[in-house]
């Protein structure tokens, strides 16, 4: 990873970063890029739920270098490559929609199992990070829950090639 290297990210990874306090240091050291739909749900929500964690929409609008609208057909070209679908939210099927048309050297981070086995089975391994690994190369620590951390990514890829017999 490198500053200034584009990272798309899911809207998990958005809310979890205002959670803890490293959307600045991310999106000055990345060039942080999303989907429309991962926009749009990062910034709704029940703020009645105990879980709920308010992002400040000024901030997101901010620190997002791009957002880009999906079309239908770019989200056909993903399901019909796509096998494995289930458990993909809308913002996921239109971040990698989006990732489908790009040829440059991004990288991406989600932290959620759907979502990662979607993104192995489009041959993207070397291209997912986690939430963790973006925040340090940033230069920041924080606390971040299991599943954002490089130690869940590593375990969800082993188990997913387990699953399928490739080691």
């Amino acid at each position: 990873m490198r500053r200034g290297q584009v990272v798309l990210v899911d809207t998990n990874v958005i809310i979890e970063a205002f959670r803890a306090h490293c959307w600045n240091a991310v999106t000055t050291h990345f060039t942080v890029e999303t989907a429309e739909k991962c926009y749009e749900e990062a910034l709704t929500g029940d703020p009645l739920r105990p879980d709920y964690i308010a992002v400040d929409a000024a901030q997101l609008r901010i620190g997002l270098h791009q957002r880009h609208a999906i079309g239908r057909e770019q989200r056909a070209q993903l399901v019909v490559r796509l096998t494995y679908k289930e458990g993909l939210d809308a913002g996921e099927i239109d971040l990698f929609a989006h990732a489908l048309d790009r040829s440059d050297a991004w990288i991406a981070s989600c932290a959620d199992r759907a979502a990662v086995y979607a993104a192995l089975e489009l041959g993207w391994e070397d291209r997912f990070v986690s939430l963790e690994a973006m925040a340090h190369t940033a230069g920041a620590k924080p606390t971040l829950r299991h599943h954002f951390t490089d130690r869940w990514l590593k375990e969800v890829r082993t188990t997913y090639l387990l699953d399928r017999g490739l080691t």
